[in-house]
C-alpha cells in the first residue's frame, strides 16, 4: 500500500503527506493512461482527427508529471502545513492560497506553461490579421498579441481562445482553425470570444468558482475533524493527507448535481456572446463557422434535449443558429 511504503521512510507528517498526494495523482494518471491512449490512437484516429505520435504522447505525459512535481508539490506542502499548524480556520487560509495560486496560473499559463507543449508564433500579415485587427479596433480590445498555435501537431480539431490576465492576455488561434475558416468567418468566431470578455463572463466564472471552492474548503475543514469520515471510507489511521485524498475522491459525487446549473449559465453566456458577435461582425458568417466547427469536430447537431440540458455547456446547434438568425444584423 502506498501509505505504508511512505511511512517506512519516517519523514515528517507534512512531507509524507506531499509524497502520498503526489503518488495518488501519479497512480491515478497511470490508471487512466490505457483509456486515454485508446481515445487518442483508436477513436480519434478512426475519425481522422489524431495527429499525435507515440513519442509526442509520452513526451507530453513526462512534462505533465514534471509540472506536477514542480508546481503541485509546493502547493500541497503549503496546504498540509496550514492544516497542521494554522488552527481551526486553516481551511480559510488554504482557500486564500488556492485562489492566489489559481490566479497565478491563469497569468503564467500563456507565457510559461503553454509553450512547453506547443509552439506559438505571431499571426502573419494578411487578410485574416487585417480583419481581426479591424474587429479589435471596433471593439476597443487590447491584447498582448495575436498568436497561431501548432494544434495540428496533435489533432485536426480547430479552436480559438483567450488566455491570460492583465497585460498577459493573448488571443490564440489553432492553425487548423485558420485553415478551416474564411477570414470573415474567423472574424465572427473571434467576435464571439470578445463577447465573453465584454460581458465579463471570465470574471464571473472566476468569482463563481472561487465561491464554490470556498464552500469546498469549508466542508473539508469540517470533515477532516470527523472520525467517521475516515473509518467510513476504510481509513484506520486518520491524517491530513488522508483527508485530502478522501475529499478529492468523493468531491465529484457532490459537484455532479451542480452540473446543470453551471451549464445553464454557460449556455446563457454563449447566447450573449453570439449576440455581441452579430452586433460587431456578421451573423451569417458566424453560423457558417459554427456549422463547420461542429462538422469538423464530428459533434452532433441534434443532441438529446434532456442530456444536453444536463451535460452541455453550449446550446445545441439548431437552437444556437435560430437565436443568431433572430438577432438584428450589424449595420
Amino acid at each position: 500500500m502506498l501509505g505504508d511504503s511512505i511511512r517506512v521512510l519516517a519523514w515528517s507528517p507534512v512531507w509524507s503527506g506531499v509524497a502520498l498526494l503526489l503518488g495518488f495523482f501519479m497512480i491515478g494518471h497511470l490508471l487512466e493512461l490505457p483509456l486515454d491512449a485508446y481515445g487518442t490512437f483508436a477513436i480519434e484516429s478512426r475519425f481522422g482527427f489524431n495527429q499525435m505520435t507515440w513519442g509526442l504522447y509520452f513526451s507530453d505525459m513526462i512534462k505533465q508529471m514534471l509540472l506536477l512535481m514542480l508546481i503541485g508539490a509546493p502547493l500541497i506542502w503549503v496546504i498540509l502545513s496550514l492544516m497542521q499548524s494554522a488552527g481551526s480556520y486553516w481551511w480559510l487560509y488554504a482557500w486564500v492560497v488556492w485562489t492566489a495560486f489559481s490566479l497565478l496560473m491563469m497569468w503564467a499559463y500563456p507565457t510559461l506553461i503553454a509553450p512547453l507543449f506547443n509552439k506559438f508564433k505571431p499571426l502573419e500579415e494578411g487578410v485574416h490579421k487585417a480583419r481581426i485587427e479591424g474587429l479589435l479596433a471596433r471593439c476597443g480590445f487590447k491584447s498582448n498579441g495575436l498568436f497561431v498555435m501548432d494544434g495540428s501537431r496533435r489533432s485536426s480539431h480547430g479552436n480559438a481562445y483567450f488566455t491570460g490576465l492583465g497585460n498577459a492576455k493573448r488571443i490564440v488561434f489553432f492553425d487548423t482553425l485558420l485553415n478551416q475558416l474564411q477570414p470573415l468567418e474567423t472574424e465572427a468566431v473571434l467576435a464571439h470570444e470578445l463577447g465573453h470578455f465584454h460581458h465579463g463572463h471570465v470574471r464571473k466564472r472566476i468569482i463563481s468558482m472561487n465561491a464554490i471552492s470556498l464552500l469546498g474548503f469549508a466542508a473539508l475543514g469540517w470533515l477532516a475533524g470527523q472520525p467517521w469520515f475516515y473509518t467510513g471510507l476504510g481509513i484506520s489511521e486518520p491524517s491530513n493527507a488522508a483527508a485530502l485524498v478522501l475529499f478529492i475522491l468523493i468531491l465529484p459525487a457532490f459537484t455532479f448535481p451542480l452540473t446543470p446549473l453551471m451549464n445553464h449559465f454557460s449556455r446563457k453566456h454563449e447566447f450573449e456572446a453570439d449576440a455581441y458577435a452579430v452586433a460587431h461582425s456578421n451573423g451569417e458568417s458566424l453560423i457558417v463557422a459554427l456549422v463547420k466547427m461542429y462538422e469538423d469536430n464530428a459533434s452532433t447537431l441534434t443532441p438529446d434535449s434532456v442530456y444536453s440540458a444536463w451535460h452541455d455547456s453550449h446550446p445545441p446547434a439548431p437552437v444556437r443558429i435560430a437565436h443568431i438568425e433572430a438577432l438584428p444584423a450589424r449595420e
